[in-house]
């Protein structure tokens, strides 16, 4: 199989919800961009914090807060088991700052995942037993650990799950669990991640002491102090970015751009060289959170969470260059199996099949995840890719394609051949699987089948979609930096325009990028298509977005180009 060529299309724009947006005082152009994406009021794009629904809708809040609220009273001892990447380290500093700053006595485990496995397995019951914990706290897992959480309860701990994952059709037996995905539940967003229930678990619970007289207006904790952390964790899981989740990164990147960011994210800002005071979610998504991924991936995200939880600058400066140097190995892990995984596609996979399933005894378990991601990009085409796990063990991480819900999909061969997957779970676009190496090869037939059975020939085809033309006019700096600083992301993406260039010149830099001059309505455009050393078409069709540089202290505006199409091809 070879990379499909995309097409190019235009996203659908509701005219009468533009056409309202702007009366409502919204530019023409933002107008268009958010008709395009689904939003019908001004109040749909508001970042206004007040909009936020109540914590008082979502599934079993009550009970968590009175099982928390209670172990403060009687000084017990809360113990947070965390997940293993971005998401469930910031849910873990989160818990742990906030339920502190309530009154609570709180520390945290996360055990190594290749030795403990993931969610809270009875083996981690076990460690966490020797903390001699009262409450265990799960953040970002927990609703698949029937069998971790009956094990704490047989040790006299209770468990109180927060998680955002979809649950199966069996509960763990614990009358505290919050998850908007729950059956039932009323809470009007789906899209929180982890870190964000649990950011909503310490409003309720400020809410209810506040009400009892623990806590004044002016006396409460100011929790808006950890949206730093909960925009950095949403953006991070890739999480939709619907109207909740927009307004929670927007506030989070607000308090950076302030100077009021936790220790931690400064020092991963100062790592990574880029501008705090011009942070945006490609920041979040691009820079920071890989670095904490890094160590789930690698190493321990306990390291992670450290960074997130010191308020020590010279401590939180050496863990974020470790995270820095993790993050490099991990990129230089992940080429290698990136290229071992393309030779393996290209020679055994064809055009027909509709899925792929790769795997190689010496690869990584930890960083299946982002090369499936990379896979999934390149082929558009639901992708898992495993390494060796324990004895005769292979860890499984997809990624998929709109259209086609990954867990569900896995849900149907488990439901089809009980024995071909020992435990499984995640989203619609990510998932986690264990399989043996005996059953290799015929889960690659099970879910090719399911594969061939939901998905049809127009949802193979790779499409780049776009805003459609942008005017010139609008081509300004007070344009791209409202466009620059925007909330975008997952299910809500940056805008990306495409229109017709005249190429001026164009030279190779750096060996690896495209630099052009291009030439439009008379006016010339500097330009770059990063990753690509071909001959640009003459003329060309560009899908492009704008974007403002930065070079010695000056900003210019600046086309990066994304594709681009001989214009008698299209």
């Amino acid at each position: 199989m070879s990379a499909p060529e995309p097409q190019l299309t235009r996203r659908a724009v509701d005219s009468s919800a533009a056409s309202r947006l702007t009366a409502e005082g919204v530019s023409p152009l933002f107008a268009k961009l958010y008709a395009a994406r689904g939003l019908i009021s001004a109040t749909d794009a508001s970042f206004k914090l007040s909009l936020l629904p109540s914590p008082d809708s979502m599934l079993g809040m009550d009970a968590v807060c009175a099982r928390l609220i209670a172990a403060i009273d009687t000084s017990e001892k809360i113990l947070i088991v965390a997940d293993y990447d971005a998401d469930g380290a910031t849910a873990c500093a989160v818990a742990i700052r906030g339920l502190r700053a309530l009154g609570a006595k709180v520390s945290y485990i996360v055990p190594n995942r290749f030795e403990f496995g993931y969610g809270l397995t009875p083996e981690i019951v076990a460690l966490a037993a020797k903390e001699s914990p009262d409450v265990i706290v799960t953040v970002d897992n927990g609703i698949a650990s029937v069998d971790g959480v009956a094990k704490a309860r047989s040790l006299g701990i209770d468990v109180v799950v927060t998680d955002h994952h979809l649950p199966s059709d069996t509960l763990p037996d614990t009358p505290t669990i919050v998850n908007p995905n729950q059956r039932g539940c009323a809470f009007p967003s789906k899209m929180l991640a982890g870190v964000g229930v649990m950011f909503y678990v310490l409003l309720a619970m400020r809410t209810k002491l506040r009400e009892r007289g623990t806590f004044t207006a002016e006396t409460q904790p100011d929790l808006n102090t950890l949206l730093d952390l909960v925009a950095l964790g949403t953006v991070a899981d890739v999480v939709p970015l619907d109207a909740l989740n927009r307004r929670l990164v927007e506030a989070g990147l607000r308090r950076i751009r302030e100077g009021r960011a936790h220790t931690g994210v400064k020092a991963l800002f100062e790592v990574t060289k880029r501008d705090a005071s011009k942070a945006t979610a490609y920041d979040f998504g691009f820079m920071l959170g890989p670095r904490i991924n890094a160590a789930g991936r690698l190493d321990d995200i306990s390291l992670g969470i450290e960074c997130l939880i010191t308020d020590d600058s010279t401590r939180a400066l050496e863990i974020a260059a470790a995270l820095d140097a993790l993050n490099r190995e991990r990129r230089s892990i992940e080429a290698g199996m990136r290229d071992e995984a393309d030779v393996m596609i290209t020679a055994e996979i064809t055009a027909e099949q509709r899925s792929i399933v790769v795997m190689d005894q010496t690869w990584h378990q930890g960083v299946v995840g982002i090369v499936a991601g990379r896979l999934r990009e390149t082929y558009h085409r639901p992708t898992i890719v495993f390494a060796p796990g324990e004895g005769t063990e292979l860890k499984g991480s997809g990624r998929s394609i709109p259209g086609f819900h990954l867990r569900d999909a896995l849900d149907l061969v488990s439901k089809r051949e009980p024995h071909l997957m020992r435990k499984f779970g995640g989203h619609a676009m990510a998932a986690g699987l264990t399989i043996t190496n005996a059953n290799f090869a015929p889960f690659i037939k099970a879910f090719e089948q399911v594969a061939n059975e939901l998905l049809s020939p127009a949802m193979l085809e790779q499409r780049v979609e776009t805003d459609g033309s942008f005017s010139i006019d609008d081509f300004d700096f007070e344009t791209a930096q409202a466009l620059h600083q925007h909330v975008w992301g997952q299910a809500f993406p940056a805008p990306l325009f495409d229109d017709e260039f005249t190429v001026v010149d164009s030279k190779i830099v750096a060996f690896k990028h495209m630099k052009l001059r291009l030439k439009r309505e008379g006016r010339l455009f500097n330009a770059i298509r990063f990753g690509c050393t071909e001959t640009p078409p003459q003329p060309m069709r560009a899908a492009y977005k704008i974007n403002l540089s930065e070079y010695n202290g000056s900003q210019r505006l600046e086309l990066i180009v994304e594709r681009w199409w001989a214009v008698n091809a299209l």
